[in-house]
């Protein structure tokens, strides 16, 4: 069975599509990918943005007998608004639909950015503690809109997206309105700063990351309140960007987090990726920054997460990643405890696809782990 199926959710924030057809009657879709014959395991795979439908686990999951849900939330290939509180309602809807359809077997693939949310999905799904946004508005949760999984799986996972900022961030941006005036001590482009980093330098590097994102994050707390001073509750947001957001020293010098990685970014040169006009956290919304880009506010900690849930957890490290790094696997098997299993996907990049054997390796490695 090949399949596209339209699962509804509930109303989101004031125009969060710009769609009348979708504001009135919200809709995620999702693909299903079946074998022929009855099965009762379900594998499903989501990110809270990333288009998810021909991912390349499918196929060979299915294959192999299994069913495959690939979800994508009602932010697909749109961060601008995303709210990690409305993509794990999403996720409940779905999880909702493969109970309904019979499916004894439940487990969320948590890939790359999709970690985060499978983690923090089933840690309220047992035990329901979110009531509202970051921002510190309403938000309509019950358990029945959080049905439990029944194992996560976390492939290529890094912790979450705020923490991705955090490490990623360029400090030397000076000023957010001017991303070209810059200072070259806490550039690590510049020529003047060769790896292997100094570990001096990267301590303040680090530091200093830090210290751009608080005021980002300060500067938004500020302009929200503003606004809700100023407009009704439901407008007082507005969009803005984030500038040079690839500047983890980890992706240039390999003597950090070592693993048998190359140098670069998985969008290839690393200062291309820092400089191009998308990029992590590029465009944001005020309230959006909150719920996804703040370390501050953000529920989405993936390792924090995991931590407070009971299920089975698979954690696959691909060796060859250039942005989920060794002590973000660390983290994971941390959180998991007695419940992980870890398992080294040798030579695994960030994405896979091109190499069907490793594909293969994980794929039976999924079924095995599952049954």
């Amino acid at each position: 069975m090949d399949q596209v199926i339209a699962v509804p959710v509930k109303p989101g924030g004031f125009m969060e599509s710009q769609s009348g057809i979708q504001r009135r009657n919200p809709t995620i879709f999702c693909r299903m990918l079946a074998p022929d014959t009855p099965c009762d395991t379900a594998f499903v795979l989501i990110h809270p943005t990333s288009n998810f439908h021909n991912h390349y686990l499918s196929p060979p999951l299915v294959a192999r007998g299994a069913a495959v849900f690939m979800v994508n939330t009602r932010y697909v290939a749109n961060d601008t608004m995303l709210l990690m509180e409305r993509a794990m309602q999403d996720l409940g809807a779905a999880v909702r639909y493969l109970r309904a359809s019979g499916f004894g077997r439940v487990v969320l693939i948590g890939n790359s950015g999709g970690g985060s949310l499978v983690a923090m999905y089933q840690e309220q799904a047992e035990r329901l503690t979110i009531s509202t946004t970051p921002d510190g508005r309403r938000f309509a949760l019950s358990s029945e809109d959080l049905p439990p999984a029944d194992a996560l799986a976390m492939t290529c996972a890094h912790p979450g997206r705020a923490e991705q900022l955090l490490s990623k961030i360029d400090p030397a941006v000076m000023n957010e309105a001017t991303p070209d005036l810059t200072d070259a001590a806490f550039d690590m482009y510049d020529p003047r700063n060769i790896p292997p980093y100094d570990r001096t330098w990267l301590a303040f590097y680090r530091e200093a990351q830090a210290a751009r994102l608080n005021r980002i994050t300060d500067w938004v707390v500020e302009r929200i309140e503003h606004l809700e001073s100023l407009r009704p509750a439901e407008t007082a947001d507005e969009a803005f960007l984030i500038h040079r957001t690839q500047a983890d020293p980890r992706l240039l010098d390999l003597t950090l987090d070592p693993n048998d990685r190359k140098p670069g970014s998985i969008q290839g040169q690393a200062v291309h990726a820092n400089f191009s006009s998308n990029g992590l956290a590029r465009f944001c919304t005020l309230r959006s920054f909150l719920s996804q880009w703040s370390p501050r506010h953000s529920r989405a900690n993936g390792p924090k997460c995991l931590a407070n849930t009971s299920v089975p957890v698979l954690v696959v490290n691909h060796t060859a990643d250039q942005t989920v790094f060794p002590s973000h696997i660390d983290a994971w098997m941390k959180a998991a405890g007695a419940r992980g299993t870890r398992y080294e996907l040798q030579g695994a990049p960030h994405y896979a696809d091109d190499k069907p054997e490793l594909v293969n390796e994980l794929c039976d490695l999924l079924i095995d782990w599952a049954e």
